[in-house]
């Protein structure tokens, strides 16, 4: 007897789809595959079809790129929303059930080693040499694996929250911009001496 259950079975995205996307490895995108994976394994979700789950990022940081990936939360389907805080910070909610998980990261308390720090900066100034660049890239290879295969209770905080379920991406008509003649979303114009701009024309405008 054949097995037809596995054909539908999502396959499993590693953390090398997500260092293929964003471009790079590093300890950032692995703690965003680390809080996707922990998060949809606490809210009970396989790879999420459509709007079903949504993630509130509070970091523009490369975490989100594996969170994209892993979740299947992306811009453009409108259930990646980014509230820029500067915290390393993850709300996924389901709204097929209504529950909500967050995902903060405990800070190492260990002090920054002033050596990495003053490391980076040449590295990300262009200034580095390239011993130095190599001994950049093995200390965040080294940290990155330390995030990947940490145990969860380690690295992270993984709490149920309430919440009000966020909106839903909504389409809107399009109507021609007044200025340039562009096609813009309704909802997005603005109406100035009685005509429709777009927002980049009405600004020319004032």
């Amino acid at each position: 007897m054949k097995d037809h259950h596995h054909t539908h079975e999502p396959r499993l995205v590693t953390f090398e789809d997500c260092v293929r996307f964003h471009g790079h490895s590093c300890p950032g995108l692995a703690s965003g595959y680390r809080a996707a994976t922990a998060a949809m394994e606490a809210l009970g979700v396989t790879r999420p079809e459509d709007e079903e789950l949504v993630a509130i990022c509070e970091t523009d940081a490369c975490g989100v790129d594996a969170i994209q990936i892993v979740a299947g939360t992306t811009a453009g389907k409108g259930n990646l929303i980014i509230r820029d805080y500067g915290k390393h910070a993850f709300t996924f909610f389901n709204r097929r059930e209504g529950k909500a998980v967050r995902v903060t990261f405990h800070r190492k308390e260990k002090p920054k080693d002033p050596s990495v720090a003053a490391l980076q900066a040449k590295v990300f100034s262009g200034t580095a040499t390239d011993d130095e660049e190599a001994q950049y890239h093995e200390l965040m290879h080294k940290a990155t694996v330390d995030v990947l295969h940490a145990p969860a209770e380690e690295i992270m905080k993984i709490e149920r929250v309430s919440m009000q379920p966020p909106e839903k991406a909504r389409i809107f008509a399009s109507v021609t911009c007044a200025g340039c003649g562009e096609s813009v979303a309704d909802a997005k114009t603005r109406i100035v001496n009685g005509k429709r701009y777009c927002i980049p024309c009405s600004e020319k405008i004032r």
